[in-house]
């Protein structure tokens, strides 16, 4: 039996997590942990998902590693059962998993290089991920990732354009490009290639390429080539996802993001523009220290009023080490109410885009028999089986809670 993986947090840990499930492919009897240190319940359930694995598993060898481990070692590996406790650099590495490796604490210096690596499985996934960035290099008050992730670096575009024909041929039909802080791609690259740049080259050079979506965009750092792309390249998704965070001017300033409310407002029209019925979603923080129920209403009301259908929201989490957690804090409670308001009104918004739907062509990706997802990232449902990984079209009959249902061709 093989090493278990348990991940947690983004799709940066999960292309991480099919690295090491190669290189730890002839451990037995071991489960790694990929931890996430976004937020305090991603660590909470990192931490339970530990304690239950040495209960029930108890011979058993766990490996931690992740932002989490990378940051404070020393306290994932005080936790029942752990043998050893990995850095984000050097869990990517094949000897950190060859059998008699040591325990305890590794090398946890904060990585400086982008480790590359061809990956071609993502076990019980239709959707392939591709790493194109690491690291930051911005400090927003809330965020303790550069703490674990270290600065920004890029993949070179070879690199891209060859894992990227490595995964189609192994059937995958949509790839989605992750990073970090993705618009931050190329300035320590030869040519300082921007993001744009990048994927015009990549869809170029690996025309068989059937669907390329991208994770998550910096509205303050979207340049004109991804501007193009989003107005006329049907290969690339019309699903734009923008790390927006609050849209009260005050609040956005005391997180030290880049980006207006009015910027906000503008990156939102110009794609709506540029590719109409696109589906734009944005992350968001509710509760963040100092925010008065004024101050919240004006991002609340943005959020009503851009009509934005697929919303991740966060409840406010103080991270340790960051200018935000010695803000004045909101109680809980408040956090998690504001929180519940906004993902009411991503449903709201929700529900609106998936009813103007019905009646139209979409060509889904099975990711099961019947679930898949649009090209606009709509979940659907299929009423009748299609094969897992194909592009079906289908015919959009209604909506539900739960996304659209389609009847494919």
């Amino acid at each position: 039996m093989s090493a278990e993986i348990i991940t947690f947090g983004c799709r940066l840990n999960t292309y991480e997590s099919e690295v090491m499930r190669a290189h730890a492919a002839a451990l037995a009897d071991t489960v790694i942990v990929n931890t996430c240190a976004v937020t305090a319940e991603a660590e909470r359930q990192a931490r339970q998902a530990i304690r239950r694995i040495a209960r029930t598993r108890p011979g058993a060898r766990i490996v931690v590693t992740g932002c989490a481990a990378q940051i404070d070692p020393a306290r994932w590996a005080a936790l029942p059962g752990v043998e050893r406790v990995l850095g984000n650099a050097e869990k990517l590495r094949a000897e950190s998993w060859a059998e008699g490796a040591p325990g305890g604490v590794g090398d946890i210096a904060l990585a400086r290089e982008t480790a590359t690596h061809l990956v071609t499985e993502f076990a019980g996934r239709a959707r392939a991920f591709v790493q194109v960035q690491q690291g930051c290099d911005h400090r927003c008050t809330f965020c303790v990732i550069p703490q674990g992730r270290g600065p920004s670096r890029s993949v070179p575009i070879g690199v891209i354009v060859e894992q990227t024909r490595a995964l189609l041929a192994r059937g995958f039909q949509e790839v989605v490009l992750t990073g970090v802080d993705l618009t931050s791609y190329g300035p320590d690259l030869p040519g300082r290639p921007a993001l744009g740049q990048m994927l015009r080259r990549l869809l170029a050079l690996v025309p068989e390429l059937p669907r390329l979506r991208l994770s998550s965009l910096d509205p303050a750092e979207i340049d004109e080539d991804v501007w193009r792309l989003i107005e006329s390249e049907p290969r690339l998704m019309p699903h734009l996802h923008l790390s927006l965070q609050a849209a009260s001017d005050l609040i956005l300033k005391r997180m030290r993001r880049r980006h207006s409310r009015a910027g906000a407002a503008e990156v939102i029209a110009r794609a709506r523009s540029l590719r109409p019925g696109i589906a734009i979603g944005a992350d968001l923080i509710a509760g963040f220290p100092t925010e008065t129920e004024a101050l919240f209403d004006e991002t609340l009301a943005f959020i009503e009023q851009a009509d934005l259908p697929y919303l991740h929201v966060f409840p406010y989490s103080a991270r340790p080490g960051t200018p935000a957690a010695r803000m004045p804090q909101l109680p809980g409670p408040v956090r998690d109410a504001r929180a519940a308001r906004l993902r009411a009104a991503g449903l709201a918004a929700a529900a609106r885009f998936h009813a103007a739907q019905r009646g139209r062509a979409v060509r889904v990706l099975a990711e099961t028999a019947t679930e898949g997802h649009s090209e606009h990232f709509a979940r659907v449902r299929l009423t009748r089986p299609a094969a897992p990984g194909s592009i079906v079209e289908a015919l959009v009959v209604g909506h539900d809670a739960l996304g659209l249902i389609a009847e494919h061709r």
